[in-house]
């Protein structure tokens, strides 16, 4: 069973990379290498994704298009739908910055190995999710830069191209990732071997972007921007914002008429969103911006998704159980 455990060590360990930033902040050439060397765990972490989705469960999720398609819906349409409306609210509670880094989180596709963690826990389609998730992550390198440059910098920077944009998230993130695909009969059996390498990487990478995001934003002055009242607005939006996206992925696919596996499969792919693609994402688009200040809100969403998921998987994993009995 999926352990609670394991995402409360995970949240430790982000809080204790915003604290070891704020006390031992890098920067100057030593930031440069880290940065690289961050960037090359990124790069291994989509090559092992490719690695690891098996070409059938590709195929057999493609065909449940419905499912796939509401999923979309709910990552790209109704989270900026409920970000834009909520500007009126949250510009002045945040200001300019973390409201920007708010209505990215909404952009951003969702989640891959935590869906399909919390899908498989709760009995739900598990290879629905996995086509879901990933394609979610494929179709957001191209999705989130023209969002956000048509809602948030195309505003503010006349001059930014997304295409650019879109070419350098694609060189991090999905070339890997094919060369995964292609490389799956070599790495997989190795990589079965090893199975927590990939939960290594995934954390790891984070854990790195992370830092180095909140050095240089601590550097630029970011504890002198955000106080307490702003960070308890941040992360009471989020949570309102998580208990709305919930809500509607709980009681639409029933409306729609859904089974009880693609329900699990949709609640679970429809109200997450990813970490592991948003900052390495918010690092090209971003440049020249507070950093720390656009990823916050995904690094609070981001442990709130995992928690309340957590709790949700456990109960509906203990009532599949019982139907079964």
């Amino acid at each position: 069973m999926f352990k609670l455990l394991a995402i409360d060590r995970f949240t430790i360990l982000l809080v204790l990379m915003v604290i070891l930033a704020t006390i031992v902040p890098i920067s100057g050439q030593p930031a440069q290498i880290f940065n690289t060397l961050t960037t090359i765990a990124i790069a291994i972490l989509f090559f092992l994704h490719g690695a690891k989705l098996s070409r059938e469960a590709v195929v057999q999720g493609i065909m449940h298009w419905k499912l796939h398609a509401l999923v979309f819906a709910f990552t790209f349409a109704i989270f900026p739908i409920i970000g834009l409306m909520a500007k009126p609210v949250l510009l002045p509670l945040l200001g300019q910055q973390l409201y920007w880094g708010f209505l990215f989180m909404c952009f951003l596709p969702s989640t891959v190995q935590s869906s399909i963690a919390f899908t498989s826990v709760a009995k739900g389609n598990v290879a629905g999710a996995v086509c879901s998730a990933s394609f979610s992550n494929i179709v957001g390198m191209f999705i989130t830069p023209i969002l956000v440059s048509f809602f948030i910098l195309g505003k503010t920077q006349h001059d930014f191209d997304p295409t650019a944009s879109i070419i350098k998230i694609l060189l991090l993130l999905l070339v890997p990732f094919i060369l995964g695909q292609i490389l799956r009969p070599y790495v997989f059996p190795l990589m079965s071997k090893a199975p927590s390498i990939v939960k290594a990487f995934d954390q790891g990478s984070i854990l790195m972007v992370v830092y180095g995001a909140f050095s240089s934003a601590v550097v630029a002055g970011l504890w002198h921007q955000v106080n307490g009242w702003t960070l308890f607005y941040l992360t009471l939006a989020c949570s309102v914002l998580l208990t709305i996206i919930m809500l509607l992925a709980y009681y639409l696919p029933k409306w729609l008429g859904f089974n009880r596996e693609d329900q699990v499969t949709i609640f679970f792919c429809s109200s997450k969103k990813t970490l592991a693609s948003g900052v390495p994402m918010a690092q090209i688009l971003f440049i020249g911006q507070p950093l720390g200040m656009i990823v916050l809100p995904i690094m609070i969403f981001h442990q709130i998704q995992l928690m309340v998921c957590g709790v949700i998987a456990a109960k509906w994993s203990k009532q599949a159980q019982q139907q079964e009995e």
